[in-house]
C-alpha cells in the first residue's frame, strides 16, 4: 500500500470517530423511543422502579439537552409504607403531587438544600412513588439533581408530553440487584430492611 493510501485511510478513520462522538453526545436521542405511555408509569411502584433502571432522564432548558442514565431506584409503597411521605395518608401540600395519577413529578427538598426527584406510580389517591436515588453520570439524588438542573419548578409537573423533562428507553434490558432502602432510620424495622431498593447490575 502506497503512503498515500495509508494516509487516505487514516483520514477516514478520523472522520469516522469523529462522526461517532458527534452522534454519541449530540444525537444519541434519536436512537432512542420517549416514553409517553401513561401505561408505564400507573403500573405497579415495584414494577416502575425496576422499569426506570437503565433509562435515560432528559431535561431541557433553554434548548440545552442534559441527559443521565439510571443506575439506582427506591419504591415508596403508600399509605402502608412507614418510610413513604404519605404512611398513614398523610396529604399535605408538600405530598400533594404523590396523591396525583401515574407520571406526575414530585420534587422536594431534603434538608433544606437538595432537590430529590421521584415519579408517582399508580393512579390518583393511590399515593405512591419512586425516587431516582442515582445515575451513572451522578451517584447520588442530590447530586443528579444538580448535574440536571432539576429544582422545585419541576414539582407538580406531569411527565407525559413534558417539553422540560422526560424519560427516553435505548430499549435494552438491564439486570439489576436489590437491597434495603437508604436513609430511612425512622421506618419500622420491616420496612426499613424491605428489599425496595434496585441497583443496576455492573
Amino acid at each position: 500500500m502506497s503512503i498515500t493510501n495509508q494516509k487516505n485511510r487514516h483520514l477516514v478513520s478520523i472522520f469516522i470517530l469523529i462522526d461517532y462522538i458527534i452522534l454519541s453526545s449530540c444525537d444519541i436521542l434519536l436512537y432512542m423511543k420517549r416514553i409517553n405511555d401513561r401505561e408505564f408509569f400507573t403500573s405497579s411502584t415495584i414494577d416502575l422502579a425496576k422499569n426506570l433502571l437503565g433509562k435515560y432522564i432528559v431535561v431541557t432548558i433553554d434548548g440545552t439537552k442534559y441527559l443521565a442514565q439510571i443506575s439506582e431506584t427506591e419504591a415508596y409503597l403508600g399509605v402502608d409504607d412507614s418510610a413513604c411521605h404519605t404512611y398513614q395518608g398523610k396529604r399535605t401540600s408538600r405530598t400533594e403531587p404523590m396523591w396525583q395519577n401515574g407520571g406526575t413529578i414530585y420534587v422536594y427538598l431534603c434538608y433544606g438544600m437538595h432537590y430529590l426527584l421521584n415519579i408517582v406510580s399508580r393512579s390518583v389517591d393511590q399515593p405512591e412513588a419512586v425516587l431516582i436515588r442515582a445515575t451513572i453520570e451522578a451517584p447520588g439524588p442530590a447530586k443528579l439533581t444538580k448535574h440536571l438542573h432539576i429544582d422545585k419548578s419541576f414539582n407538580g409537573e406531569d411527565i407525559i408530553d413534558n417539553p422540560r423533562l422526560s424519560i427516553f428507553d435505548d430499549g435494552t434490558k438491564y439486570e439489576y440487584i436489590t437491597a434495603p432502602r437508604v436513609g430511612i432510620d425512622y421506618a419500622t424495622d420491616s420496612d426499613r430492611l424491605a428489599p425496595l431498593r434496585y441497583i443496576l447490575k455492573k
